[in-house]
């Protein structure tokens, strides 16, 4: 999983991507610096580690343009998001951050930088708009509440709920229909894994309607 940037890190970031897309090359340590007025190559060197170490680039430190963005294919203004199946076998770190696909989207939509999505593999939450096939953004670093909908591991079962505290018990609540409610006890293999923040549907995929 992508961990979250700091302030500095994340404007490196972005600055890769836009260079990127307006260049066609990535720029060089010495770029770089200019472009923040960082004096020190190694203080450059150690935030573009640092964003390898995090997930967001790779990097062969003996170049000087020796850097490959993940997920991003030129375009600026943008961020890749990465993609997992709703019914992989997650741990906590996310296939150990081995992500299925990419999306890229505009930063705009984007509310942190460990967000990630996960495609569904059948209808859920049909009345909260959630359906098979569905794009479903996971923020990791958002606090979940009473009410929220969240993805979270049950044992080795990834699972999209209500979350909802009945005195001291978790109920992750269900549709009503085929989801099925369930209580998590003290002792259970639980994790919130994070609260749902958005839905992308690829309409491209699903049929259009013909009137005769």
């Amino acid at each position: 999983m992508s961990e979250q940037l700091t302030v500095m890190e994340r404007k490196v970031y972005h600055y890769l991507i836009d260079f990127l897309a307006e260049n066609t090359y990535q720029p060089s340590v010495r770029d770089i610096g200019r472009r923040f007025r960082i004096k020190s190559t190694k203080t450059v060197s150690d935030l573009l580690q640092s964003l390898a170490a995090k997930g967001y680039i790779e990097r062969d430190a003996s170049r000087s343009r020796g850097v490959r963005l993940l997920g991003v294919q030129s375009v600026g203004g943008t961020q890749p998001i990465p993609v997992f199946a709703e019914d992989s076998a997650l741990d906590p770190q996310w296939h150990g951050g081995e992500p299925d696909d990419w999306l890229t989207l505009d930063r705009r939509f984007v509310p942190s930088d460990d967000v990630v999505f996960l495609r569904t593999n059948q209808d859920r939450f049909a009345t909260r708009g959630v359906l098979e096939g569905d794009y479903v953004m996971v923020s990791p670093s958002a606090r979940a509440g009473d009410g929220d909908l969240i993805a979270a591991r049950v044992g080795q079962r990834i699972v999209t709920r209500t979350l909802t505290h009945r005195g001291a018990a978790i109920v992750l609540e269900g549709d009503g229909g085929t989801e099925e409610d369930l209580t998590v006890g003290p002792t259970e293999d639980f994790q919130v894994l994070g609260v749902v923040v958005g839905v992308w549907r690829p309409t491209h995929d699903r049929p259009v309607a013909v009137e005769a």
